[in-house]
């Protein structure tokens, strides 16, 4: 069957930046998404199109096409005494403390005795990536399938509109 709008689309994901370091990949569970539903990037989608099970492919994406460029509003510097003793590098923080919810998952990149430096950026904002990507398999979507909240198994790393979004309290990661 060829990929198509309806389609389930299994697939095999491999994320590099332009180095060809590999930052992430779908491992044993298979990246599943709805072709046609904007579940993941355009370019991505378009490379797919028309293909079928067993195709393998290279995708290569500028920021624009994937998590898009840093935005230097996006950076926060707070008081440390607003988030509390136990802060730490990499801990994830919604909202910036102080300011109106945004629904922004924002990083800790940077603390000192007084103060906290957030980022709501995603970590791969501002990068050219190259997405590997195989066709496990393609099946048109029933109904059932469509209602069922699982079907998007699509990580976030490869996810669109994921670029720091989230909800939640602050986790550590």
């Amino acid at each position: 069957m060829k990929i198509s709008a309806g389609c389930l689309v299994s697939l095999k994901v491999r994320l590099f930046d332009a180095q060809g370091e590999l930052l992430d990949e779908s491992g044993e569970r298979p990246l599943v998404y709805l072709h046609g539903a904007d579940d993941i990037f355009p370019r991505v989608e378009a490379a797919l199109d028309g293909q079928e099970s067993g195709y393998a492919t290279s995708v290569y994406l500028q920021p624009d096409d994937a998590f898009g460029d840093d935005d230097a509003s996006l950076l926060h510097v707070v008081p440390l005494k607003l988030l509390g003793q136990d802060v730490d590098l990499g801990m994830k923080v919604e909202g910036v403390p102080g300011q109106p919810a945004d629904g922004r998952i924002y990083t800790v990149i940077d603390l000192t005795d007084e103060v906290v430096v957030l980022d709501g950026n995603h970590p791969l904002a501002g990068l050219a990536l190259r997405v590997d990507v195989e066709v496990l398999g393609v099946e048109p979507a029933t109904e059932e399938m469509l209602g069922d909240a699982d079907r998007a198994q699509v990580p976030d790393f490869f996810r669109v509109g994921s670029g720091g979004h989230g909800s939640g309290s602050a986790t550590r990661h």
